[in-house]
Formats: structure tokens, sequence, C-alpha cells
């Protein structure tokens, strides 16, 4: 695992990670503080491409401020192009995706992590992993807080869970981050989500399109993923368990 040189407040411990899931393992990346004891840990759930430098590049921004994150690949058998990444979340059902991510809790508590402060721990969604962060975060009471960024509101009403019902349900901290000239997301499908999500904020950046977080992405818009980054941070920060000391012997 490589260790990013100091940038902000931590250096970070960041590289690939076999995830123990089920009866095997899945593709998983960590970024954390290069520190001993536990801190605040929150599980990210990829966008349609799955795991790729936009959830590593998040992961590691995140670790910097001091929480640590572990990407799941939910597609673990994908192919790398744009319609097979849709038909593998197509086929993808809200129950195993749930799932995975209770698994991916249960690693996080396993005797062999020593980082991970799992009183309670945080889901951040990207894009479509947003609705399974979601769902999880309304069923789940391990979940502190659950942000999401640029996921769809409408259009799963074929899914087991919709998600612009499901938000009605979330008691914990919600934030929602979108970019205001989004095609894939109606704007007034966020406000909506704003009057439905009581515990939730739920934010537009004017001048953003859909990707405006991805660094890789011709969407990318500086400004608003500067923010919505610090955001983040200061989100789960707030909300999940604050650093514990560990002994480690």
């Amino acid at each position: 695992m490589a260790v990013l040189p100091h940038e902000g407040t931590y250096s970070v411990m960041y590289g690939p990670l076999a995830v123990s899931v089920g009866a095997g393992y899945r593709r998983g990346y960590l970024a954390r503080p290069d520190q001993a004891g536990r801190f605040p840990t929150v599980v990210l759930t990829p966008d349609l491409d799955g795991l790729d430098a936009h959830e590593k590049h998040v992961a590691r921004r995140l670790a910097r401020r001091g929480i640590a994150v572990l990407v799941v690949d939910l597609y673990p058998n994908a192919p790398p192009d744009r319609p097979a990444a849709l038909e593998a979340y197509q086929g993808l059902s809200d129950r195993e995706a749930m799932r995975t991510i209770d698994e991916t809790f249960d690693y996080l508590r396993s005797d062999d992590i020593h980082w991970a402060q799992t009183a309670r721990v945080g889901l951040l969604g990207l894009d479509v992993g947003g609705r399974f962060s979601l769902i999880d975060a309304a069923h789940r009471k391990w979940v502190g807080a659950a942000a999401v960024v640029s996921t769809p509101l409408t259009g799963d009403e074929d899914r087991q869970f919709q998600v612009a019902e499901i938000i009605r349900h979330i008691g914990i901290p919600v934030l929602g981050l979108y970019g205001a000239d989004d095609v894939l997301v109606d704007r007034e499908s966020v406000d909506e989500a704003q009057s439905r999500n009581v515990t939730g904020q739920w934010l537009l950046y004017e001048g953003a399109a859909h990707a405006f977080l991805d660094e890789s992405d011709v969407e990318y818009h500086e400004a608003s993923s500067e923010d919505a980054l610090a955001r983040l941070a200061d989100f789960f920060t707030a909300h999940l368990p604050a650093k514990t000391e560990v002994d480690l012997g």
C-alpha cells in the first residue's frame, strides 16, 4: 500500500484491498490516514463505471481530512464499457447490493481491522451507487450518515425500492450534492427530495453538470468539486464517531 506525502491535515495510505464479502472476496480500494487509531469510516459505493480513478481520488481526498474510506466494487465482472456497465447495474438487485454493503460493514468490524471506527459508519454513493447507499441508510441502524453525489432520484420505478420514497424514511443526516445543469437529474427532483427528506440537505451547484466531481471527465467543475469535497469531509466528520486511539500491543 502506497503512502501519499502530506497534503492538508493527514498523510494517507492508499491502495487496492481485497474485501471479504460472503464466501469470497470483492475488489476494493482503501484510503486512510497514515496514523494509528480508529478513524471515522465511510463505505463508498461507485458510480456506473465501477471502481475507477474517480472513486480513488474521492477516497484519497477524504482520507487527507481524517476519514477512512473503503470503496467496494459492486460490479466485479462487468467489462469496462458503458453498455456492459449499464447491463451490470440493471442486473444487480437492490437486495444483492444491500448484502454486499452489509458484508463490507461486517468486514470492517472484523478483528483484523484496527483503523475503522465502526460504532456508526458513513455511506457515500456516487451517481447510481447512491441509490444503494440511501437504501441501506433507511434500513440499517449501523449507518450514521449518508451522502450522495449526482444520484438519480427518479427512473427507478422498476426496482424493488424507489429512492423518492425511501428518503422519506431516513432518520439520519443526509447530504445530497448535484449540478444545477445536470441533464440526467432534474433540478426539480432535487428540490422535491429536500421537501421529503427532513433530515437532509440537498444542494445544487450552479453552472455544474452531472460529472462535476470527476476530475477525469469533461464535465469536471473545479470550484464545485472542491466545495463538494470539503462539504463531504465536514459532513462525515460532524456526524460520525471521532477518531479514537487504539492499543496495538
